[in-house]
């Protein structure tokens, strides 16, 4: 009798394993809304950042393949690493998009060329669980183009055990200390914003000179750089091959979560604030089937999923509420209101701005300059005058500022 027990509860317990569900572990609002092309063999191109998606790992629900299942509609899904890539490859025409999710300034940037479609929000009843602090945004202000998936800010990840100083600024990725450990961004938004954050000027300054300045910066820390890196920073700084790099919070949650030694720090001069959006290129095969793989990641459960896996912050308000209070009072995650103010987004440039720093950027990484322990002397020597020069800077600006 006990082996026949144990026998029909395991087969109790398999049933799951067998059972053909359409909907999955995912509830939705309307699930009839998500039958339209149920047979009709649609598939739809989605463009994302690497590592920003729910998949099938430990505790975490597939995204795609979920969308899939309860809509029939093939999810063809591949990734960027910067919004310079994504632009590169949909102004060449040769990949044809459905769905990508660019970052805040980028997408003004392809409204301004006409890359977009306007969405239908009829097929995105989702639309209204946005958080309003995210409507009428500087980058689509009458929400027309894009519909918010993630926020977050910049700042700096470290590994403990091999820096042993307490980092406040955006100075310590210029540190010789660190010569042959740092890791810098390689796109140029993100790594000009760094250079202009420490020289105290704006991230949307207009002035070809201050751009220039934050180039020489660049130029400057290049000997120090051990690479320039965008999703690679995950293998090197979880496998301890670096000691600190900038990134995004979000990232540095997940890269946290694998390494106990990582830390992330919000540098007192300021950091970037980002919204990465979701849109549908000009030219979309399937727009309304891409309005409904938009909808369904504004499902709360979907969107809290989401936010759970890759650790970034929602625009969703009612995934908020499905996020534990771990979560919802991260102060990575959620900054405190003193790192907000400090806090500014990128926003589109005038063409020239653009592309003078493009093109010194191109200066920068093209640049041949190798490192060596023996610098690290004359680097040390360097990087203290330079200090003392912006703190005498800064000190005669704000008496400036004063009178």
């Amino acid at each position: 009798m006990r082996k026949l027990l144990i026998t029909a509860l395991a087969l109790i317990m398999a049933i799951p394993m067998f059972t053909v569900h359409a909907f999955a572990a995912v509830t939705v609002e309307d699930e009839a809304y998500y039958q339209k092309f149920k047979g009709q063999k649609i598939s739809i191109n989605v463009h994302n950042w690497g590592e920003y998606i729910s998949n099938d790992a430990v505790d975490s629900i597939d995204v795609n393949a979920e969308f899939e299942a309860l809509t029939g509609i093939k999810v063809n899904y591949t990734t960027f690493a910067s919004n310079e890539e994504l632009y590169a490859r949909l102004k060449s025409g040769g990949a044809s998009y459905d769905v990508v999710i660019p970052s805040d300034y980028m997408i003004a940037k392809f409204i301004r060329e006409g890359m977009l479609e306007e969405l239908d929000l009829n097929n995105i009843p989702n639309v209204k669980y946005t958080n309003p602090q995210f409507a009428g945004m500087e980058y689509d202000p009458e929400g027309k183009y894009s519909i918010p998936y993630t926020w977050g800010t910049v700042g700096i990840i470290y590994n403990t055990t091999m820096v042993d100083t307490e980092i406040t600024s955006w100075d310590a990725l210029w540190d010789a200390r660190y010569l042959g450990d740092i890791l810098m961004f390689s796109n140029p938004r993100d790594a000009f914003a760094l250079a202009e954050l420490r020289l105290g000027y704006s991230l949307n300054t207009h002035n070809l000179d201050e751009i220039r300045k934050a180039a020489e910066e660049l130029k400057a820390q290049k000997p120090l750089v051990q690479a320039y890196v965008m999703d690679e920073i995950f293998d090197k700084m979880q496998g301890g091959e670096a000691a600190l790099a900038p990134y995004y919070a979000g990232d540095a949650l997940t890269m946290m979560a694998e390494n106990e030694d990582l830390e992330f720090v919000v540098p007192n001069e300021g950091t970037n604030k980002f919204v990465d959006s979701i849109c549908i290129p000009k030219g979309s095969k399937n727009k309304e089937a891409a309005e409904m793989y938009i909808n369904f990641l504004c499902e709360p459960e979907v969107a809290a999923a989401n936010i759970e896996y890759i650790g970034y912050s929602t625009p969703n308000t009612a995934a908020f509420e499905l996020l534990d209070e771990e979560t919802r009072n991260n102060p990575i995650c959620y900054p405190p209101e003193e790192i907000m103010e400090k806090a500014e987004f990128f926003y589109d440039l005038p063409q020239n701005i653009s592309a003078q720093m493009d093109a010194l950027w191109v200066e920068v990484i093209s640049a041949e300059v190798g490192y060596s322990k023996w610098m690290i002397p004359m680097l040390m020597i360097g990087c203290i005058l330079f200090s003392v020069g912006i703190n005498v800077a800064r000190s005669i600006k704000k008496k400036r500022d004063i009178y």
